[in-house]
């Protein structure tokens, strides 16, 4: 961070405001307001606090979730790995007073959809979790970011982190974007514009109008693949949006706090004329829905082009890097992105899992009817989402169109539970990570937003709502065959 003035950014804010220590040469060493954990990376750290015959500092700043080895179509735990995981981070949790949400817990869900929905994340926090797409969080305000196991250890016995400070980066969306352009798309732009490394050892401040226009889903689904683009944390300053969402879910007993806390929040903005290391900006006036050709998030383009020629890449490493992404993905130079044919479609995880995609994704399907090509499945980020969606009736939407409704999990965004696809598989998916192997051995991912993959869902092939006939051309809505939660296309 270099800002040699008196105005600082809202990432110096915030960073500035939790040093416990520092030391020329040395990393900072921060203050963590709140601690995530789930069963996949926990394990380790705990037996390291056991062998050091350590407590945890704070359990009352940490909070636990089952997320990403659980199954979605059953409350039962079939898996042996995972079964040993979950059993063990409920063992812990119980032993250190730490608060946990387990599978069959109403409040249970994907560890970054839960933690905001139920007002533990607030503007000026840190927040660390074991896992990288903790820069959700960001969407509020905080600095947040993934650490690793050790690290997790660390946080856990001290509630402190010693970590290097990031270089600052304003990325500011420059215009207004068409209306058929969704929060991921314009992640996805910004990715495709920096690079898939762009931003390493950075943390970003997301600006502009389309940012400050975006819902508070919208904004956590930009700052989620803030990591996608190489930062290691993505912020947007908080305003009458953020307030809101707050509001709706302030603790009563603490109302005489409330009007402290806003004061608080309200400065939480970069000064004017304070400096950034890096400034980015991207014209989003004429941006079109985005999608992933290839094997990391900065291979995209816009839905109506075409599969680059890897020729058109400059520099040899990055020419040799889309050869080797369309070897992979079976993907000839110059195909329409439009003609390529998809067996899977993924509705959910902590990038598009929440309520407002759901929502948007049943707009699309509503009175229409999944490809008999494709199995889809809709999984819910929380089981909070998924009882909203239920009683607005999306999940009959999604149901009538032939669509498996799910319970909540990360699901077949990472595929180390059941929803992992087997052999050579085409999926789009609203998840935020397409490298090799990551839905399935042989999976071949897309990454699109929650309309596009619904659009997908009807056509077979990747396409926009706006591709989509009129409903008044196809099959009338309440047409459909066994609505139960167990039918649909086995996945």
């Amino acid at each position: 961070m270099t800002a040699t003035t008196a105005e600082r950014n809202l990432i110096e804010k915030v960073w500035e405001s939790h040093v416990v220590d520092q030391a020329p040469g040395e990393p900072d060493l921060l203050y963590i307001d709140l601690h995530l954990l789930h069963e996949a990376s926990s394990p380790q750290a705990f037996d390291g606090l056991q062998l050091a015959g350590r407590r945890v500092r704070r359990p009352d700043l940490a909070l636990a979730l089952e997320d990403h080895n659980v199954p979605t179509n059953t409350l039962f735990m079939k898996d042996a790995m995972g079964s040993a995981q979950l059993e063990r981070l409920r063992e812990n949790c119980e032993e250190q007073g730490i608060e946990l949400f387990s599978l069959g817990d109403d409040r249970q869900g994907i560890v970054h959809v839960v933690a905001p929905e139920l007002g533990f994340v607030r503007p000026g926090m840190t927040v660390v979790c074991g896992d990288s797409h903790t820069s959700t969080h960001g969407a509020f305000g905080a600095l947040a970011f993934g650490v690793g196991t050790s690290d997790v250890e660390h946080v856990l016995a001290t509630q402190t982190l010693a970590l290097q400070r990031p270089r600052t980066m304003s990325v500011e969306f420059v215009g207004e974007p068409p209306a058929d352009v969704t929060p991921k798309d314009l992640i996805l732009a910004l990715i495709a514009h920096i690079g898939a490394n762009g931003a390493n050892g950075y943390a970003i401040e997301y600006r502009g109008k389309a940012v400050e226009n975006l819902s508070m889903e919208g904004r956590m689904t930009v700052c989620n693949m803030s990591i996608e683009a190489g930062a290691r944390a993505g912020l947007i300053a908080p305003d009458e949006t953020t307030l809101e969402y707050l509001r709706e879910r302030w603790d009563p007993a603490a109302e005489a706090d409330w009007a402290e806390a806003v004061a608080y929040w309200r400065s939480l903005r970069t000064d004017e004329g304070a400096a950034f290391d890096r400034v980015v900006e991207l014209d989003v006036t004429g941006l079109k829905p985005f999608v992933t050709w290839g094997t990391n998030p900065g291979q995209a383009v816009p839905l109506d082009s075409e599969v680059p020629a890897p020729e058109s890449f400059g520099a040899g490493a990055e020419r040799d890097a889309a050869r080797r992404a369309q070897e992979y993905m079976g993907l000839e130079p110059h195909v329409a992105m439009r003609d390529i044919e998809i067996n899977t479609v993924f509705l959910g995880s902590c990038t598009n899992g929440r309520i407002e995609d759901l929502r948007a994704a049943a707009d699309v399907l509503r009175g229409r009817k999944v490809a008999s090509s494709i199995t889809m499945l809709v999984v819910p980020g929380s089981m909070a989402v998924r009882a909203q969606a239920e009683e607005e009736g999306l999940h009959q939407v999604f149901l009538d169109a032939g669509a498996q409704w799910r319970l909540s999990g990360c699901s077949m965004c990472m595929g180390i539970n059941a929803d992992r696809l087997q052999g050579i598989q085409r999926v789009a998916s609203t998840s935020n990570r397409n490298y090799e192997g990551r839905q399935g051995t042989h999976a071949r991912t897309h990454l699109v937003s929650p309309v596009v993959a619904a659009a997908t869902a009807v056509t077979g092939r990747l396409a926009a709502p706006t591709e989509l006939p009129a409903l008044s051309d196809t099959t009338p809505a309440g047409l459909s065959g066994d609505t139960t939660e167990a039918q649909g296309k086995k996945a």
